[in-house]
């Protein structure tokens, strides 16, 4: 299995990784979106401590993660409940 050496940079730090080639563009993709927040909340709060603005990101983030889980949570149940209409109907037509 190929496994690619980059180095991201995150704040004013890099960190070596190693990643495989198909979770690269991922990987960077959330550097740069940990940078961008990190920017956002040290231009919006005009807070400098990097650690208090990590602490902001990590949080940030993981209520996008709970709200993107149960929102994908509702879908299914909604979608299940459909398919389910539409077999009822399926079933009532062939009958």
């Amino acid at each position: 299995m190929d496994i690619l050496s980059i180095k991201i940079k995150i704040g004013d730090r890099e960190y070596p990784m190693k990643v495989k080639p198909a979770d690269e563009e991922r990987v960077r993709k959330a550097s740069k979106s940990i940078n961008e927040k990190l920017k956002s909340y040290k231009d919006q709060f005009g807070i400098d401590d990097k650690q208090d603005l990590m602490a902001m990101v990590a949080f940030d983030c993981l209520v996008e993660k709970m709200t993107t889980e149960e929102n994908v949570t509702e879908f299914d149940v909604v979608s299940d409940e459909k398919i389910s209409q539409m077999e009822n109907l399926i079933t009532k037509a062939l009958s």
